[in-house]
C-alpha cells in the first residue's frame, strides 16, 4: 500500500521532477570524476602497455592492406595490357587479312580482265570465221543453183 501511494505521488509532475533531473546530473557528475575517469585511465595505460604487440599488429594488418592493394592493381593492369596486346594483335591480324583479300581481289579483277579480252577476241575471230564461212557457202549455194 505504502508502495502504492509512492507512486502516486510520483505520477504527479509537480516541481520536485527538476530536483529529480538535477540530482541525477550531479550524479553523473560525480561519478565521472571519480569512478569512470580512474577506470578509462587505468584502461588506457593498460591498452598502451600492450599496445606494442597490439599496435604491431595493427601495423601489419594495415601493410597487409596495402600490399593486398598493390597487388590487385598490379593484377589489373597486367589485364589491361594483356588485353592490349590482344587487341593490337587482333588488329594487325585484321588488316592483314584485308591487305591479302585486296590484292586476290585486284589479282582476279586482271585476270575477269584478261579472260573478257580473250572471248572478245576469240569472239571476235570466231564471227570472222563463220562470215567467211557464210561466204564461201553462199558462193558454193549460189554457184550450184546457178549451175542447175
Amino acid at each position: 500500500m505504502f508502495f502504492l501511494a509512492l507512486a502516486a505521488v510520483q505520477l504527479v509532475p509537480d516541481g520536485t521532477l527538476f530536483i529529480h533531473i538535477a540530482l541525477i546530473l550531479l550524479m553523473i557528475w560525480v561519478l565521472n570524476r571519480t569512478f569512470f575517469r580512474p577506470i578509462n585511465r587505468v584502461l588506457e595505460t593498460r591498452e598502451k602497455n600492450k599496445g606494442g604487440r597490439f599496435g604491431e599488429a595493427e601495423g601489419i594488418l594495415r601493410q597487409v592492406a596495402e600490399k593486398q592493394t598493390q597487388y590487385n592493381q598490379a593484377i589489373s593492369e597486367a589485364r589491361n595490357k594483356g588485353y592490349q596486346m590482344i587487341e593490337t594483335e587482333r588488329l594487325a591480324a585484321i588488316n592483314d587479312k584485308e591487305q591479302r583479300v585486296g590484292s586476290l581481289k585486284e589479282e582476279l579483277s586482271r585476270k575477269i580482265e584478261q579472260e573478257k579480252a580473250q572471248i572478245q577476241t576469240q569472239t571476235a575471230e570466231a564471227r570472222a570465221a563463220i562470215a567467211a564461212d557464210a561466204d564461201r557457202m553462199a558462193d558454193k549455194i549460189s554457184s550450184s543453183i546457178l549451175r542447175a
